[in-house]
């Protein structure tokens, strides 16, 4: 199952307890309130839906533009691209 741009600002707002729309692709989510255990929940689930993450890659670019471009590089070309 494919992670997609709208999933994972959903996921993140979710999170954050957030609507989704207020989240922008270059927010630092660190100033809308994710933290690093937060941000390990997140890759926890991500990777429950079968994408190979690593915390690093997502600690060191903390916007959804960021982990939307880790996340697309992790699932290749497998099922639909979805570019958000």
């Amino acid at each position: 199952m494919a992670i997609t741009l709208e999933r994972m600002r959903a996921d993140i707002a979710a999170m954050i307890h957030e609507e989704p729309e207020a989240i922008g692709l270059d927010d630092n989510l660190m100033d809308l309130g994710l933290d690093s255990m937060r941000l390990l929940t997140l890759i926890l689930a991500w990777q429950e839906a079968g994408v190979d993450l690593d915390f690093a890659e997502f600690a060191e670019r903390f916007t959804l533009a960021g982990w939307w471009e880790a996340v697309r590089r992790r699932q290749g070309s497998v099922g639909g691209s979805d570019a958000g």
